[in-house]
């Protein structure tokens, strides 16, 4: 098992947000966190990432309990995160972007991960020497998503990594998604709707006001293909 969340609760500013939440991700398989904005989706994500301490339940990473990793550590066990608002470092260029989690994860085999990157995404290796804060939001996108990679060899969560950007780039992001389950990762997306991701999962959990519903089956591929 990748990713177990049991019984999550959490709180923001004493408001409930997750009331109870419970998912498991197993490896290889394709996973959709869909509902509402303000649902807790993005919580969620954080959550796992160890960006928010959970009041009770538990987290577990690669059947590890979590409660004792910290969110810088979380990187380095292959958890990739791409967050909504992409979160780039503006005066970096692309490349120095998608290499930021290797200059803090020690072992991490960059110049091997890079080379996948920019094979799997070639648009990111044209404009590599780009700062970040000249590429359109889509581009950004790539970008967070390469960077997601770079860390994310077991599992990537994803939020909302198609929302606001132009069709014919969110088709490609789909594209590029898909290919990664010929490298046997596990991905968590988070978003309003299925949409371009609808033939991707292997399942679907809804969130509702911090609740979630058991998953369901998609027509996208199983994890053994």
């Amino acid at each position: 098992m990748i990713l177990e969340l049991d019984n999550i609760v959490v709180n923001i500013q004493k408001t409930p947000v997750l009331r109870g939440l419970s998912l498991t991700i197993d490896d290889g398989e394709f996973i959709g966190l869909v509902g509402r904005n303000g649902a807790g989706k993005t919580t969620t994500l954080r959550t796992i990432m160890g960006l928010i301490e959970p009041l009770s339940g538990s987290v577990k990473l690669l059947g590890e309990n979590a409660s004792g990793i910290e969110a810088h550590q979380r990187p380095a066990m292959g958890i990739g995160y791409m967050p909504e608002d992409r979160r780039l470092v503006p005066q970096l260029t692309v490349e120095e972007n998608i290499l930021l989690p290797s200059w803090v994860i020690d072992g991490l085999d960059h110049l091997n991960s890079l080379k996948f990157i920019y094979e799997l995404m070639p648009e990111l290796h044209s404009m590599k020497s780009r700062k970040a804060l000249l590429l359109s939001g889509g581009q950004q996108k790539m970008v967070a998503l390469g960077r997601a990679l770079m860390a994310g060899t077991r599992l990537l969560a994803l939020d909302e990594p198609f929302e606001g950007v132009a069709p014919a780039l969110a088709n490609r992001l789909a594209e590029v998604i898909s290919t990664l389950r010929q490298q046997g990762r596990s991905i968590l997306i988070a978003q309003s709707e299925l949409g371009h991701s609808d033939t991707l999962m292997d399942r679907e959990y809804v969130i509702e006001r911090g609740e979630i519903t058991p998953g369901r089956s998609l027509p996208g591929r199983s994890p053994d293909g």
